[in-house]
């Protein structure tokens, strides 16, 4: 399997994961749901790729003077686009607010890093 078609799921596996245990997120229900998270997963992936390298270049000072701490609040505006891009693809990803989008985003990594230590990348050579 490609590897981004594995980031994906383990990404859309730890939103859905993330939406279930914190009441501030939510993906819907059903199939509708699960739609959701798909998108979202796609689209906080992109944002990730091309949109996180330039806000961190842009914010390297405030980085640097809260020793890294920033980058949580850039983790959490990406979160927010997130939310706002897949409600304009009619997916509705709901984020309450910025504490919501902070403890969020902060869920989904620790979730993606704990799913991506059981799934194999194709990174290994045999």
């Amino acid at each position: 399997m490609p590897k981004f078609f594995v980031r994906w799921v383990v990404s859309s596996a730890a939103i859905a994961i993330v939406a279930w245990l914190l009441p501030g997120i939510r993906a819907g229900t059903g199939t509708t749901g699960a739609i959701t998270v798909v998108v979202a997963a796609a689209v906080l992936g992109l944002l990730n790729t091309f949109v996180k390298p330039l806000l961190k270049v842009l914010s390297c000072p405030l980085i640097l003077l809260t020793l890294g701490l920033f980058l949580f609040i850039i983790n959490a505006a990406l979160l927010m686009a997130t939310a706002a891009v897949s409600r304009a693809f009619g997916y509705p990803l709901e984020v309450d607010g910025w504490g919501s989008a902070l403890l969020g985003s902060i869920l989904i990594s620790i979730v993606t890093w704990m799913l991506s230590l059981f799934v194999p990348d194709g990174d290994d050579k045999e």
